[in-house]
Order: C-alpha cells, then structure tokens, then sequence
C-alpha cells in the first residue's frame, strides 16, 4: 500500500467516525425526547387512573345510599 491509498484509507475512516459521531448525537437527542414523552405519558396515566378511581369511589357511594 502507498502513502497515497494509505491516505485515502484515514480520510475514509475520518469520515466514517464523524458520521458515526453525529449518528451518536443524533441517537442520544432522540433517547433523551423518547424519556421525556415517556415521563408525560407516566404522568398522564397516573393522572387518568386517579381520576378513574375517584370516580369509582364516587359511583360505590351513590350505591350506597
């Protein structure tokens, strides 16, 4: 192999780790959105089943009297 191919050869690996690095940024950008849609979606679960148990509680007590 020459110095020429040679450096060909780093250029393309240069180039692969910069994609690969902007492909990580990329990744860890979309992780951290994914965790916060995931945290609102906890929340409104939580949200929907307290008011879903509220709303038994009441319904319990209507048959009650």
């Amino acid at each position: 192999m020459n110095n020429s191919e040679l450096e060909d050869k780093i250029d393309q690996l240069v180039a692969l780790c910069e994609r690969l690095q902007q492909n990580h940024q990329g990744l860890m950008t979309e992780k951290q959105q994914l965790q916060l849609e995931c945290k609102a979606l906890k929340q409104r679960n939580q949200l929907a089943k307290t008011k879903v148990e509220a709303m038994i509680t009441r319904l319990k007590a209507l048959e009650q009297d």
